[in-house]
């Protein structure tokens, strides 16, 4: 579960407060270096660690946690709320146009989950009322349209494709012609990924962006790849620009720490979180349920 070794950390933290009335400087410098270590395990970016470190340390001096009767679940509050606010402190939602179609282009690399992420993507879309449609812009990979397809009639939503095409920007174009003729609302471009990041992927992205104008620009990031998601999504967002990302497998052993920093070094928010395999598990993504849930503070759990 994501954020597990974190989360055992900071309940051997709070055992450690437990019984104690008082805390000195000294032992919040203590309790710091734990969530320093902590953090540092999870695969959080380390310039992020010195500044959530820093905060956390001017507020519990600044709000006089130390002479507070209970220092420890004051403390243990401040780590809480901050580890909220890193996560983006409120849920993000999809801005959908008022004149629709409302276009949404999912981009990432190669092995993110990007094409399941995209039915995921739909079929949460239908729940809400929406009537989305797939659209294969990938024209590379071997049977990415049908693998689109295959997932397309596992759920019932119409995927459009011209086989016929490398033209990306083409069949982009079409696609919006099509929704518009049917009716849908949504449209879902499934874009190409690499292995990794290139200049000839980047063009291509950065071509269907100046020619369809889409609404939102989605990142979908393996959480499990660590810092290396970190700098992907910067990397894309400095490319291309991102207006959300999408973290995938945060149910699979990842340390949490992709979710902690990305929004930090991209300055756009996670707006969805897929937990399974099933095509249903995807979520809106709430940044302090995500704490609550994964994050647990033994004797000091603070509920809102």
């Amino acid at each position: 579960m994501a954020f597990e070794g974190l989360s055992n950390r900071l309940q051997e933290i709070t055992r450690k407060l437990s019984g104690k009335a008082r805390i000195t400087e000294s032992d919040l410098k203590d309790i710091l270096r734990e969530v320093k270590l902590a953090l540092l395990e999870a695969d959080v970016n380390y310039k992020i660690v010195k500044e959530f470190i820093s905060t956390i340390q001017e507020k519990a001096l600044g709000q006089d946690v130390l002479k507070s009767l209970t220092p420890g679940q004051q403390v243990v509050k401040i780590v809480r709320d901050e580890l909220i606010e890193l996560l983006g402190g409120t849920e993000s939602k999809v801005n959908f146009t008022p004149n629709p179609p409302t276009i949404i282009m999912l981009v990432g690399l190669q092995g993110s989950g990007k094409t399941t992420t995209a039915g995921k993507l739909a079929n949460l879309f239908r729940k809400q009322g929406k009537k989305p449609l797939l659209v294969a812009c990938d024209v590379y990979r071997p049977a990415a349209i049908k693998q689109l397809q295959v997932v397309g009639n596992q759920l019932n939503i119409p995927v459009f494709s011209n086989e016929q095409s490398k033209d990306v920007v083409h069949i982009a174009k079409q696609a919006i012609n099509v929704a518009i003729s049917k009716l849908n609302d949504v449209i879902i471009l499934d874009t190409a990924g690499r292995l990794q990041i290139d200049e000839e992927l980047m063009q291509e992205l950065k071509n269907v962006k100046a020619s369809v104008k889409p609404h939102e620009i989605l990142l979908v990031v393996d959480s499990m790849t660590g810092q290396e998601a970190v700098n992907v999504a910067d990397t894309f967002h400095k490319e291309v620009g991102i207006d959300g990302i999408i973290l995938t497998k945060l149910d699979g052993d990842t340390r949490g720490g992709a979710a902690l920093s990305v929004k930090k070094i991209t300055g756009r928010p996670i707006k969805f979180a897929a937990t399974g395999e099933k095509l249903s598990d995807l979520e809106i993504f709430y940044p302090d349920r995500m704490a609550r849930k994964n994050i647990r503070y033994g004797r000091y759990s603070i509920c809102y």
